[in-house]
């Protein structure tokens, strides 16, 4: 159902209502504007007699009656309303099907182009004449016009914007050619025209608008135009790159793609490469990329396809470098739909991207399967000519080698093979990622000058190839090189829009207990969130690049509390990495691993 008010108040569902005089209108009008708060029964009173008549509030109640009759026709008899209701000391009207807040909802939408010019559209299609044209000299509606009259305004410039980003730039034109003549005071719409005529080929009807327009608005209405019209002037006589941005030809293939790509099968595997690019664009398309994954997965299942189901799961090649889940309910849902599908699968290189899959999103477990599938995916892949393949399952075998303390000189040899291979075959983002486990490595053994190489290599891919995540592990590292309070808590500042829970919960506080051991100081009071239990001294903490960190944390706990045995136990896991530094996550340090074995 729809109560209309872009025109007429007296409509509902499009269908005239029947009542009997214009209060009955007034009263609903003034219940709409509310926006479904109470308006004491005195108010409305007010707003329907310059002087009210004795019997006003009777008379009230009966125009609320008809129009309850009116609104809710079949409502049987004594049966509580449902639209117009009674509240307190007066009424309210429990509806969202009206066609203005149906179209306010349009305008302010954040949709991808295609879609919010259809809610536009839509929504600009609701006025059939002014709002609450009937009431135009009442004074509870002119705010409600004024505002629904500039939000209509508004709309015509985002559709305009809309068509401009999905590249049909002549088919904006004539309703922003219309839109200037005869609002001329709105200097978007003339920017907008001569844009939209500068991409349709059209640079002279362009420079000839942005004249019309300062000519009016410093003629007509006294205004110099703002610098934004004077920008788009010098741009178009200089034939600006930007104005002819990529996003119009990512908008016109997108389109193309849907014109020609009907088939589901299609879509959901086009989507995951999709999301394995948006993965690597930022904290937002790291979490955007997330959030789809599983349900591309899911959606593949639905259709009871499982090469399908293997091709969707394996294809998200996305390389990861933490070792703790970002969303461990989401990955467990992943390594089981890959388990699900992996019996259904004899190719060798399907087989590998699953079994890589499970590795990968087994970070952190302590199940013997996890490494068992990264071994056998990089057994696989060695076995066939596909560098991206192997790439993927070596970055499996590196999510699995942190089972015990001293691995380092194995996560390094798995970095240095992944240089080499991306270098070979260009695959930089495992470029990167070998760089960045070699920093880690390095970080282990101290040796600060082979770390600030591989930061420095990390950094120069990460401008070239517009990876700005890369930038919070160096940054991180950077502060572990100046190892102070200040530096991580700038490193900190990164992780707030970096979309990785899993790094960056109770890292800033981890690090600086770390530094407060360091320098012989008490470990402050803090939220440790996942890292709380071996801050406190807890055995067997789990697999990861902080092993080396959790442990000797635990052994400095057990030294605190005098726990003898906890501290021999801490000391036995830490002896295979007495040569290094408890430094091997490249993020933050607590000094020589020998410091905590003595």
């Amino acid at each position: 159902m729809e109560f209309g008010v872009l025109g007429s108040v007296a409509a509902w569902d499009g269908e005239p209502v029947d009542l009997k005089g214009p209060r009955h209108r007034a009263v609903l009008g003034r219940l709409v504007v509310a926006r479904g708060r109470v308006v004491p029964a005195g108010v409305l009173v007010d707003d329907l007699w310059v002087d009210p008549p004795a019997g006003a509030l009777s008379a009230l109640r009966t125009f609320v009656a008809a129009l309850r009759r009116a609104i809710e026709p079949d409502r049987e008899p004594r049966a509580p309303a449902r639209l117009l209701v009674t509240e307190g000391p007066g009424y309210a009207l429990r509806t969202e099907a009206v066609d203005a807040w149906r179209f306010e909802a349009a305008v302010q939408a954040s949709l991808p182009p295609g879609e919010l010019l259809t809610e536009l559209l839509a929504g600009l299609a609701l006025w059939r004449g002014p709002a609450y044209a009937e009431f135009a000299e009442e004074g509870w509606a002119l705010a409600e016009r004024s505002r629904l009259n500039e939000l209509r305004l508004r709309a015509v410039e985002r559709v305009g914007e809309a068509r401009l980003a999905l590249g049909r730039a002549a088919e904006a034109v004539p309703d922003l050619d219309a839109h200037v003549t005869e609002h001329p005071w709105r200097e978007d719409a003339w920017r907008l025209l001569a844009l939209a005529l500068y991409r349709s080929e059209r640079q002279g009807d362009a420079l000839a608008v942005l004249r019309r327009a300062r000519q009016t608005l410093v003629g007509q209405l006294g205004v110099d135009p703002g610098p934004a019209l004077g920008r788009l002037e010098t741009d178009i006589l200089n034939r600006a790159a930007h104005l002819t941005p990529a996003g119009s030809v990512w908008a016109e293939t997108a389109a193309a793609y849907d014109r020609v790509v009907g088939g589901t099968r299609a879509r959901i595997e086009s989507t995951v490469g999709l999301l394995r690019n948006l993965a690597v664009t930022g904290g937002g398309g790291l979490e955007a990329a997330r959030g789809h994954r599983l349900a591309a997965i899911t959606a593949a299942e639905e259709l009871g396809d499982p090469d399908l189901t293997a091709r969707v799961i394996g294809a998200y090649d996305v390389p990861a470098i933490w070792t703790r889940s970002d969303d461990e309910a989401q990955a467990a849902a992943i390594v089981a739909a890959a388990e699900r599908v992996l019996p259904t699968q004899d190719h060798p290189s399907i087989r590998a991207r699953l079994l890589a899959t499970i590795a990968l999103e087994s970070r952190g477990s302590r199940s013997t399967r996890a490494r068992e599938a990264a071994l056998e995916a990089e057994q696989l892949a060695r076995g066939l000519d596909d560098p991206a393949l192997l790439a993927f399952t070596l970055n499996g075998v590196f999510m699995q080698t942190c089972y015990r303390a001293g691995l380092a000189p194995e996560r390094d040899a798995i970095g240095a093979e992944l240089v080499t291979v991306s270098q070979r075959h260009n695959l930089f983002t495992y470029e990167v990622l070998g760089h960045l486990i070699r920093l880690q490595s390095a970080c282990a053994r101290a040796d600060n000058a082979t770390a600030d190489q591989h930061a420095e290599a990390a950094d120069a891919l990460a401008a070239r190839h517009e990876l700005p995540l890369v930038g919070v592990f160096t940054r991180w590292y950077a502060a572990l090189r100046d190892d102070t309070p200040e530096s991580y808590r700038e490193a900190a500042a990164l992780l707030d829009s970096a979309g990785m829970p899993g790094l960056s919960d109770g890292l800033l506080p981890l690090a600086l207990a770390a530094h407060a051991i360091r320098h012989d100081q008490p470990i402050p009071e803090a939220d440790y969130g996942p890292h709380t239990p071996w801050v406190k001294g807890s055995p067997n903490p789990p697999p990861g690049l902080l092993l080396e960190t959790y442990w000797a944390l635990t052994a400095h706990a057990a030294r605190q509390s005098g726990d003898g045995q906890l501290l021999e136990k801490a000391r036995a896991a830490l002896v295979p990495a007495a040569d290094e530094h408890a430094a091997g996550s490249g993020l933050l340090t607590l000094g020589p691993v020998a410091n905590f074995l003595r």
